[in-house]
């Protein structure tokens, strides 16, 4: 389990430095545009690339942190064992299968992808679409892994109280 843990922190990691990218490419990339009547298609989609690898990998690395949406008005009232237990279920029947099916569909949506030499219609766009697109399944296993980590951490914690 300190595998899942450390792999998910560095991930975390690696997300808030792609956070930082896409800041400065955004203040650049409006610069250009505003300031120098100039723009790339191609900085654009960049944009939106490093944006989905923010939501997709910040996803497991928000779940690791207890950072994730919850209804918090009736979660704070419950005692450690109830709230321990609502943990497991909504990881074993909530997240994980929800996982599983993401990561399932994804790899034909891949594929696909892949298959099609998928690039932008844009002209001036990006190629290999299909990379961006692998993110969708790798962040769900990421997400899977840590699910069964918070699920094994709480059974644990559970049965302690």
């Amino acid at each position: 389990m300190k595998y899942i843990d450390a792999t998910i922190k560095y991930l975390g990691y690696f997300t808030a430095f792609v956070v930082a990218l896409l800041v400065l490419l955004v203040v650049y990339d409006a610069t250009a545009r505003y300031l120098f009547s100039t723009g790339s298609v191609a900085l654009q989609e960049l944009e939106w690339h490093l944006f989905d690898i923010v939501i997709l990998f910040g996803i497991a690395y928000t779940l690791r942190e207890g950072a994730h949406v919850r209804v918090d008005i009736f979660y704070a009232s419950f005692s450690q064992k109830t709230k321990a237990l609502i943990n497991i279920v909504s990881s074993l029947f909530f997240v994980l299968p929800f996982s599983f099916l993401i990561i399932y569909i994804g790899i034909d949506f891949v594929s696909m992808s892949y298959l099609q030499n998928e690039a932008s219609s844009n002209p001036g766009g990006l190629e290999y679409r299909f990379l961006v697109k692998s993110l969708m399944p790798i962040s769900f296993v990421f997400l899977s892994l840590q699910a069964i980590r918070d699920a094994k951490t709480n059974f644990d914690a559970w049965r302690s109280l």
